[in-house]
Formats: C-alpha cells, structure tokens, sequence
C-alpha cells in the first residue's frame, strides 16, 4: 500500500506541481483585483435623466409590444437614441422605444458607439476618441453565461489613458460591461489563470465544469496522498523531524507546516465547481419560482400612467411582488421610491418593501415562517442589496431561510442546511471570509497572502523535486 501511495504522489505531484503553484499565485492577484465587472455605482453613473418631452406609451404596451409571454420586470431608460423600455423574462430581454413600440435593438454600430459615449461622458471618461472594436458573441471578459441575454455584444475602445472598453448590449442597448487596461492585465495573471478560464474553453459550460473540476479533484487526491505520506514520514532526530535532505527535506517540513491549509484550500477549490453536486444550488425550485416569477397583470399598471416622472429620477422599473406590481423610481445610488399598482396615494414616499410584505411571500413559498427580519451587516451568511445600505430581510421558515431584497423583491439567496454548509466549506475555507477576519480586512488580507506565499513556496520545492525526477527519468 505504502509504494502504492508513493508511486501515486509522486507522479502526481508532478503532473500539478505547476497547476499548485499557479493557483496560489493568481489566488494573491485574485484577491487584490477582481474579475472586471461593471458595479452597479458605475451604471447608474452613466444613466441619463429621463427625458419626461417625448410622450412615453404605458408599460402594458411595452410589455405587449414585445411579444414576451414571461414578462416580470421592466424598466424604462434614457438612451442616446431616445426613451427606451427594457423588457425582461426569466431568461431573454427586449429593448422597446418607449414612444412608438418599435423593436430598440442595437444593430447598427454607430448607434452602440453613440451609447458607449454618452454612458462615458456622464462617468467623466475621455471618449473623444472611441471607435467600435468588434461585435462578438464571446471574449474573455464577456464569457460568463451571465450575459447570454446581451450577445451579440459591442466592445468599444475610449482609447483613453486608463486603456477604458465599454461593453453595450445589442438586445437591449445597454452598457453592461467595463474593462481597464490594468484589470485586464492583473486579470490574466488572476482570474483567467485561477478559474482556467480561457475563452475557447469557457465559452462550453459543461465541458469548462468538467475539465476543471477533473483537475480539481486529481490535485486534492494528490494533496491527500501528500500529507498521509508526510505525516507517516516524520522522524525526529535531534532538531530534524524529516529523514530527506535538500529540497525534499524542504518539501516534507514545509508540507507539514502548511498541512491544513493546503488540504482545506484545494478541497474549498474544488467544492467551487460543485454545481449542485454534493451541496444544494441554492437555486429556488420549480414552485418556489413559478410563485415568486409569476407573470403579473400587466393592466393592472394603468394606475401609474397618472404619476408623473420626477425629473431626478434615471431610471423606472415595474416588478412583480406577490401578486402585486410596484413602481420604482431611482432617484439616486443609494435612494428610490415605490409605489403599489392600483393605490397611488399609498404611502407614495415608501423607499423599501416591509417586513410583511416580505413574510407575505415567503409563507407562499413554505410554511412555517416565522417574522422576517433585517440582516445585520456581520450576518454570517451575507447577502448584499442592489441599492447600497438598502435593507436585506431574511424569512426564517423552518429549515429553510429566504433572503429578499428590499429594494426591487428579488430573492437573493435560498438557504437550506445544505446551502449553510456549502457556505462553510467553500466560501469560509477559500476566501476566509470568517465574520471575525471581514471585520479585521487589514489582518484577512495578511493571512491570505501569508498563506498562499507559503503554498506557492511549497510548490515550488514540488517543481524542484519533479523537475529532478524528470531528468533522471529520461537520461536513463
């Protein structure tokens, strides 16, 4: 068994020794930049003023207008080219002109530059010299399912000092994307190299799910084999604990120091590509959905045809919140007003849903619930608002908890005891985002890069000793 074992580890050390090494390398960069993303502060800085002139047909025509039969939400913007309506369903999104119910699609790129510079001039971006660099379905930094809905999409080029590209949608005329030259660059010395993230394999879900996870897997078992055989390997003579010299006595002591923290930080890395397979998905179910997606009586809306639109406000939007249809107006980053369909003089100046109006839903959802409550903000299984310092209510019912946004109703996290178990293994173990390190971020970010120096230096005593192996290997 014990050749078995070291047959095993060291073929397979070898084999990951470089994907070791990689991975707590770009973990640091990982942790310092983020994957590019547009922050919900940046896209409402590029909102314009609704332009309350031209005159804007009701939402029910909009939403008809699409020809969308699972409409839930819809939001009215300024765009470049004029007042648009942002129809969207579970899955597609449509643009509607919000004064002669023509299809708003982008497909010419003059008008996509035309939005890329007006979302840049309201950001304080230099797009004096902007020009369109492709129209594509996938790139690097667009390659996440999330954006399914948009493709084809515009990237355009500021051609300023940061290197800006502003990502804009064809379907809905929508910049939902931002890049730099430096998030680009850190990024694929991060992201890209973390996650195996290249375009060409990402692109195919399923197979990027298994080649990683794949990979995942081989490296935790090549962990495991590691620590068995260095704890096994321990002999204390004097001040030595490893009977090797050079670089595999380096190897075994820092392996053994580092034991815990490199078993916990793959087995955490690879329950990152669970997806549903030993832990829930926190997704809602079938019935949970159809409740809390069911698509509402958009003529119910003809009560907010009489409300005027501020002249503050950036962008509408009508959602659907059990069984009712409300109005929220953006007035700024951090404030909006709702309204409820049909009862325009209630509460006209309500800025969040309620706590009943939330346990209202969930006990459709399961029974058992309890009162809903505010998450504080060092809640162990954080959930975080669209609008910031807007309030997260969580409806305990029984076992299982819902997270509602009390800011536009979206259900933001569906825990079970699965799902708070996942919450432990993967996130804790992996980012140490323990709620007593989040409350110390100086000391997270030490322990994150104190530890994953010392595993990139473990793994690069593993190159040694592969690299080694390998030439004695072939030169016989």
């Amino acid at each position: 068994m014990m050749s078995v074992i070291v047959l095993l580890h060291r073929w397979l050390g070898i084999a990951f020794c470089l994907l070791f090494a990689m991975w707590f390398a770009s973990g640091i960069v990982m942790h310092f930049v983020p994957f590019p993303s547009l922050t919900e502060a940046e896209r409402f800085a590029g909102l314009a003023p609704l332009d309350r002139g031209p005159a804007i047909m009701p939402v029910a025509d909009a939403v008809a207008a699409s020809g969308m039969k699972d409409v839930t939400r819809v939001r009215l913007i300024q765009r470049s080219d004029g007042p648009v309506y942002v129809v969207s369903g579970p899955s597609i999104a449509r643009s509607i002109r919000a004064s002669d119910r023509d299809d708003a699609s982008v497909t010419v790129p003059d008008v996509a530059l035309a939005i890329a510079r007006a979302h840049a001039d309201r950001r304080g971006l230099d797009a004096t010299r902007a020009a369109i660099v492709a129209r594509a379905g996938y790139d690097q930094w667009s390659v996440s399912n999330g954006f399914d809905r948009h493709r084809p999409i515009f990237r355009i080029a500021l051609g300023d000092t940061l290197g800006t590209e502003i990502y804009v949608s064809s379907r809905t005329g929508e910049v939902v994307l931002d890049t730099t030259r430096s998030e680009r660059g850190w990024n694929w010395a991060g992201s890209v190299l973390h996650w195996i993230y290249p375009t060409v394999l990402r692109s195919n879900w399923s197979l990027w799910d298994q080649v990683v996870s794949t990979l995942s897997l081989a490296a935790l078992i090549a962990a495991v084999l590691g620590a068995v055989l260095g704890i096994i390997r321990i002999r204390i003579r004097g001040r030595r604990i490893s009977p090797y010299r050079g670089w595999h006595a380096l190897h075994h002591v820092i392996g053994l120091v580092s034991t815990v923290f490199v078993l916990t930080w793959i087995f955490s890395g690879w329950l990152s590509m669970d997806h549903g397979r030993l832990f829930s998905r926190g997704q809602l179910t079938p019935a949970e959905a159809g409740v809390t997606n069911a698509v509402p009586d958009w003529r119910a809306t003809s009560s907010f045809d009489r409300l005027l639109v501020p002249s503050s406000v950036r962008e509408v939007e009508w959602f659907a919140f059990n069984g009712s249809v409300y109005r929220r107006d953006r007035t700024g980053l951090n404030s909006q007003t709702l309204t409820e369909a049909g009862e325009p003089g209630r509460n006209p100046q309500m800025a969040f849903l309620a706590e009943q109006d939330v346990l209202s839903l969930t006990t459709r959802l399961a029974a058992g619930c309890g009162a809903a409550s505010v998450l504080a903000d060092n809640d162990d299984y954080p959930a975080q608002s669209i609008i910031p310092q807007a309030p997260v209510y969580r409806s305990r019912c029984g076992d299982l908890w819902f997270d509602i946004d009390g800011a536009d109703g979206s259900v933001l996290q569906r825990l079970d005891a699965s799902r708070r178990a996942y919450r432990w293994a993967y996130s804790a173990l992996h980012t140490l985002d323990f709620p007593v390190l989040m409350a110390h971020r100086r000391l997270r970010d030490v322990l994150i890069v104190g530890l994953c120096a010392l595993g990139l230096v473990f793994s690069v005593t593993g190159i040694a000793i592969g690299w080694r192996r390998l030439q004695a290997k072939f030169a016989t």
